[in-house]
């Protein structure tokens, strides 16, 4: 494997958390990536924060609910899933 990272953001208008978290959890599976864990907050008053901690890095969402949006970033050393990831999420 080479030491390399590719990476992917974008802004989304949806911004309820689990929306967001059962959508990516299907993207990120599959697109063939290894789910190690998943970490989430809850910010009082509102927002969200989730990171899923995958075999090839690492992805993660910020929600700005007071903007009606979130913010998405994927990190992966593996191009093939991460190929796979930008055309799923073409389709959002």
């Amino acid at each position: 494997m080479q030491a390399k990272i590719w990476n992917y953001s974008v802004w989304i208008q949806e911004t309820n958390p689990q929306k967001i978290k059962e959508k990516f959890d299907e993207l990120l599976n599959k697109s063939g990536f290894d789910v190690l864990d998943i970490m989430e907050y809850y910010f009082k008053p509102y927002g969200y924060t989730c990171i899923w901690l995958l075999g090839e890095s690492h992805c993660a969402v910020h929600t700005f609910p007071e903007h009606q949006k979130s913010y998405i970033e994927l990190s992966s050393c593996n191009l093939e899933f991460y190929k796979n990831f930008l055309e799923l999420t073409e389709k959002l």
